[in-house]
């Protein structure tokens, strides 16, 4: 039986030419500014944390702290994934932030590559090619990489883990590949814990684009997501072991629960210091303890007041999609004289300006892969691309959500925008909830590249003159 899966496994080994190219001038672009950060900017915010518990894991102390009096704790408050890679680096070439940056060079590099991969398989060549630059030349991912931090990390795995999904099909070596892609969730779980909630979402568009056999799509995104926890199971029993109480990846769920409910929420992140710490909660000192302390108050917070809890959210959104500017935000918290307000701005303006472009061309290919629904498309699409460029950009992210939702069972025959759909609306879901910074919804800016670039008409990415394969 030839599948469509097979036919365009056919052109997967063409135009190597393009990812040589693509690759060497995500390289270059990287290196280059890699020797330009190097010795300016050293880590900064979250940063600053991950980098010390990098040093201790690569000296083999583990995701340990030391407090100023010398006292040393076994810690689990922010995720253990990307400390864990840096720690992994460092180990091998030094314990310098500089090695950091190259890692995180490295990664998008990789994505660049999975990007023109992922797109060959449902465009044309210019659409794979165009998809490689974006992720490539990406201001954003670019200036992000000096960051020692996960967000831009994160946006670049997520398209791996997409090019691992497109690659499982039906063929020989599917359940390899599906290892792979559980694998690759996992560990993208252990850098951000909510990304948990796609591991079926990946494990569901692993197949054949078309194929409606729904329960065996199901039973994938089950086999997925229990991949992903597996590789998180260690070191869950790891924290069970070690801390005050179990605790799943990471310590901070209840703190970011009670920053987005407290009393003096604004929408975004502030401080839970001082007078602000819940008094029943001012006596725990076990940081896995007072993790669910916080939740606890957290949600006493939404029970007493659910109306101002829902009044925020609008605002949460905002400053989660409106503008991200994590890369200026961070070289400038580093160093200001090297980065001042005037840089901060203008890559500010050119990033936004690139993203908000990327959005709209997204939702232009959500309705070319749907038009057979186009005018139910339409009445999403609209008002999401005029969103998509004024100043309420979270409006057209839920727009191209909708846009996407609207094709029906025509998202089968698009991993590619129902994937990038799917982490905009979890990525919503989840800040909600929580609170807002634009760094948060940085990490959909992979996925949403390579929805931008494909039509996912699947129909047309297939060379006529391509040999059939058979299963």
């Amino acid at each position: 039986m030839v599948s469509a899966g097979s036919a365009a496994e056919s052109r997967f080994g063409k135009h190597w030419r393009d990812a040589a190219l693509i690759g060497g001038l995500s390289l270059l672009v990287r290196a280059l500014l890699v020797v330009w950060a190097k010795d300016r900017f050293p880590a900064a915010d979250d940063g600053i944390f991950y980098h010390a518990v990098a040093q201790r894991i690569a000296q083999g102390l583990g995701y340990t702290w030391q407090w100023p009096d010398g006292t040393v704790t076994y810690a689990a408050h922010y995720p253990v994934g990307y400390p864990a890679l840096l720690g992994l680096a460092y180990a091998g070439f030094g314990a310098h932030p500089v090695v950091g940056m190259a890692a995180n060079a490295l990664l998008g590099v990789v994505a660049s590559l999975a990007a023109q991969r992922c797109v060959l398989r449902y465009g044309t060549r210019w659409q794979a090619t165009s998809a490689g630059l974006l992720l490539a030349l990406h201001p954003g991912l670019v200036f992000y990489t000096p960051a020692l931090m996960t967000e831009g990390v994160t946006a670049e795995l997520l398209v791996v883990a997409a090019w691992l999904g497109l690659r499982v099909g039906s063929g020989r070596g599917a359940r390899l590949r599906l290892l792979a892609l559980g694998l690759c969730l996992g560990g993208l779980t252990l850098l951000r814990p909510q990304l948990l909630l796609m591991a079926p979402v990946f494990g569901f568009f692993a197949f054949d684009p078309g194929q409606t056999r729904y329960f065996a799509r199901f039973a994938r995104g089950f086999a997925v997501t229990l991949l992903a926890l597996c590789v998180c199971l260690p070191w869950t029993l790891r924290n069970c072991a070690r801390m005050d109480r179990c605790v799943f990846v990471s310590a901070n769920g209840g703190w970011n629960l009670l920053i987005g409910s407290a009393a003096g929420a604004n929408g975004s992140w502030i401080p839970i210091e001082g007078e602000t710490v819940p008094v029943e909660c001012r006596n725990v000192f076990g940081e896995a303890e007072k993790d669910r302390c916080f939740g606890h108050a957290g949600w006493a917070s939404i029970r007493r007041q659910p109306a101002a809890f829902l009044a925020l959210l609008p605002r949460k959104l905002a400053v989660t999609f409106d503008y991200f500017g994590a890369p200026g935000h961070y070289l400038h918290t580093s160093n200001a004289a090297a980065f001042d307000d005037s840089d901060k701005l203008r890559l500010g303006v050119v990033e936004t300006g690139v993203e908000r472009l990327v959005l709209l061309a997204a939702i232009v290919q959500a309705v070319r892969a749907g038009w057979a629904r186009r005018r139910r498309l339409l009445w999403a699409a609209l008002p999401a691309a005029v969103c998509a460029l004024s100043r309420a950009g979270w409006l057209g992210y839920l727009g191209f959500v909708a846009t996407v939702a609207l094709s029906g069972k025509g998202l089968l025959k698009q991993p590619l925008h129902a994937l990038a759909a799917s982490l905009v609306l979890t990525t919503a879901a989840t800040h909600a909830l929580f609170f807002g910074a634009g760094r948060y919804g940085f990490v959909c800016a992979g996925l949403l590249c390579l929805a931008a670039a494909a039509s996912e008409r699947f129909s047309s990415a297939v060379a006529p003159s391509a040999p059939p394969v058979v299963d």
